[in-house]
């Protein structure tokens, strides 16, 4: 082959190169979520360019990542995502913003690597993510052969891949926290009441049309207006947080958990008849008076009180009803309590 020939190829080449680099540019630009945003990327970069390994790497604590987190992620992410520790990662990257490759002494780049993958990488290309101006992960290629990824090559694809993949991350982030902030309570990070009382009216149908059993509960600490006055907003703030992840690790997957309004939250419990959801919060409330938050060395009793309505109650009607009904049973049992200084609560 002569020089012209070689130009020529190599041209042909760079041509072929950016039509896959303006496919991957077209396929993602447009998406608002983040995992169909890293799952396309993933799958887009691997075979349009026929790479063997690429996969994700971010920073801990930072608000993309703690974003993704809150989120949830999907099974290929749980596999192609992997959180690093700041002083690791710039301890590799540096405080650069350009792209990094690799091909000699690996063994110190394993600690980007996900856990649970084994790769066979001779060679690797890490391409920076930024988000507001700060390097905040990498999006790494990884190949069998040294030759792949060779310090001194041309870069500037690399580097227009990571401005694309870094304007993505803003708009997705931006449309994902008002996506959350709109469904979410910005205190706990539990559903708010609007989306529970969608929900709750779509369980009511469900339970109505297959003829199975559906609970509410209300639950609310008690004097919570005494705490924060006694131990600051501050403190009554990290227990609402406290009691809401409780709620969540004590519920199951098939119940929806929400923080009602200021110390009130509501159990959606599709499929527990009234027993069930009974011994649910008589649980939850033995573990809040054994396990109390702790302040400054001091643990801080929270009290509560609960009321549980099933769909086969009298005068249950519709879903907001159900949900009437279990407000009705959680103000009697504050009555009773009030009036015999024990815990207790009506579901019958």
């Amino acid at each position: 082959m002569n020089d012209i020939e070689k130009i020529l190829a190599r041209v042909k080449r760079n041509e072929d190169i950016e039509r896959k680099f303006f496919a991957v540019e077209v396929r993602i630009l447009s998406i608002l979520n983040f995992k169909d945003l890293f799952e396309n990327l993933l799958a887009e970069i691997r075979e349009k360019f026929d790479i063997p390994y690429v996969w994700l790497s971010l920073m801990h604590q930072n608000s993309v990542t703690r974003l993704i987190q809150e989120l949830g992620t999907s099974e290929m992410l749980e596999k192609k995502l992997s959180i690093v520790k700041p002083e690791i990662f710039r301890s590799l990257m540096g405080r650069g913003a350009g792209p990094i490759l690799v091909n000699d002494d690996l063994t110190p780049y394993f600690q980007l690597f996900p856990d649970h993958e084994k790769y066979l990488v001779h060679s690797l290309a890490l391409i920076p993510i930024t988000y507001e101006g700060t390097v905040i992960g990498s999006l790494n290629c990884g190949d069998p052969t040294p030759e792949r990824y060779r310090p001194g090559m041309d870069v500037s694809l690399l580097e227009r891949l990571s401005v694309i993949i870094s304007i993505c991350i803003s708009n997705v982030a931006a449309h994902e926290r008002i996506r959350l902030e709109s469904t979410s309570d910005p205190l706990t990070g539990l559903i708010n009441r609007r989306v529970m009382e969608v929900i709750l009216r779509r369980e009511f149908s469900r339970a109505l049309r297959y003829e199975t059993p559906l609970s509410v509960a209300f639950l609310e600490l008690e004097d919570f207006h005494s705490i924060k006055e006694r131990y600051g907003q501050d403190f009554g703030d990290s227990a609402l947080q406290y009691v809401g992840k409780q709620l969540g690790r004590m519920s199951r997957d098939s119940d929806v958990v929400t923080r009602f309004g200021s110390e009130r939250f509501v159990i959606i419990l599709p499929g527990s008849t009234r027993d069930d959801a009974q011994q649910m919060m008589l649980r939850l409330q033995q573990y809040l008076s054994k396990n109390p938050p702790i302040l400054d060395g001091e643990k801080v009793i929270l009290s509560s009180s609960f009321g549980v309505a099933h769909i086969q109650d009298a005068g249950v009607q519709d879903a907001i009803s159900l949900l009437n009904r279990a407000d009705d049973r959680l103000g009697e049992a504050k009555r009773k309590k009030r009036r015999f200084g024990k815990v207790i609560s009506f579901d019958r």
